[in-house]
């Protein structure tokens, strides 16, 4: 079936935007009407499409061989990614996607699993991921006809869906959520995950808390068996006059070590959007954690906003793979 396809110029700008490197290259592309070929070609399908089409629904635990075979045309070359528009020589190996390009399968796929003509508000998460999620529900509310209002979690997402021509709606009117999407620091086999990377994940767990389905999506450099092995510490969001009585806490409770992030961009530390500020928790690895019972020991401590522990929210979870196949994991493991 690699026979039969066609990539516009114009569909490779459009996957290509996302990308810093190929933003330059993507404006000029976009307005060519120019068609690279893929083999021998004759078709009209390009990898835009792969990215984004139904082809990605869950047939299983590992979606569309087809949609595999081609997205591992994407590959990384030197830090960015590029599109073969020939066949691969002798030897190349096709097999490792792009980290932005397994991300976008991911997104897709949660968005095309997750949202239909019945979903009415969705939960718009934060971070590099779910600007995919977001384009490919852009794509669908267009193509459709589909009428969502999207709840955000962040200044971050709140832009996403503005600049998307999405309904921006919020809690206090629609009062609950279909389904929210959101990306990971790491998750286990068990889909707790770590999030607070990005210092949101007070709003994030409100959102996904008030959401009738809480999907994860991320790429594979997130998929851990257990909590540590991608991902090292717990973000905590405490109230500023606090941060320092609750590092000391954490230490005498939990052990390891806790530290104020500091801002990179700016002097002095990281503030959230809630006006609060960030303690990274570093827990001792070679203790075995009940995170469960963790997440409660930091919740009660006075001057703790939220952590970045999510125990028993997601329910399932898209990541999008090296070989260009897309992982679907259930609360539990399954």
């Amino acid at each position: 079936m690699l026979q039969n396809l066609f990539i516009p110029a114009r569909s490779l700008a459009s996957v290509a935007y996302h990308s810093t490197s190929f933003r330059q290259a993507a404006s000029q592309a976009y307005h060519s009407t120019s068609v690279r070929t893929v083999g021998q070609a004759a078709g009209q399908l390009c990898i835009v499409q792969l990215l984004t089409s139904r082809t990605l629904q869950t047939t299983g635990h590992s979606h569309s061989t087809l949609a595999r075979h081609l997205a591992s045309l994407a590959t990384t070359q030197s830090g960015s990614r590029s599109f073969l528009t020939s066949p691969p020589a002798p030897g190349h190996n096709t097999s490792a996607m792009s980290v932005e390009a397994a991300k976008a399968l991911a997104g897709a796929a949660a968005v095309n699993n997750h949202v239909n003509a019945a979903t009415k508000v969705v939960g718009i998460g934060s971070g590099s991921t779910i600007v995919y999620a977001v384009q490919r529900l852009a794509e669908r509310v267009k193509e459709e006809g589909l009428e969502v209002r999207c709840v955000p979690t962040s200044f971050q997402a709140r832009q996403l869906i503005l600049q998307h021509g999405l309904v921006l709606g919020d809690l206090e009117i629609e009062g609950k959520i279909d389904v929210t999407i959101d990306g990971c620091d790491e998750a286990d086999r068990d889909l707790t995950l770590i999030k607070g990377g990005g210092g949101c994940q007070t709003q994030e767990k409100i959102v996904a808390e008030y959401s009738d389905t809480f999907i994860v999506i991320a790429d594979y450099r997130k998929d851990s068996v257990k909590l540590g092995q991608a991902w090292k510490y717990i973000p905590i969001e405490v109230v500023p006059m606090a941060y320092r009585p609750v590092m000391a806490r954490l230490g005498d409770q939990l052990g390891g070590r806790a530290e104020l992030r500091m801002a990179k961009a700016k002097a002095g530390p990281v503030v959230t959007d809630n006006g609060n500020l960030i303690v990274d928790w570093y827990w001792d690895q070679g203790r075995e954690m009940n995170w469960r019972e963790v997440n409660t020991i930091i919740q009660c401590m006075a001057g703790v906003v939220e952590t970045g522990l999510f125990v028993g929210m997601a329910d399932k979870a898209y990541f999008g793979m090296e070989d260009g196949s897309v992982m679907d994991r259930c609360r539990g493991g399954q």
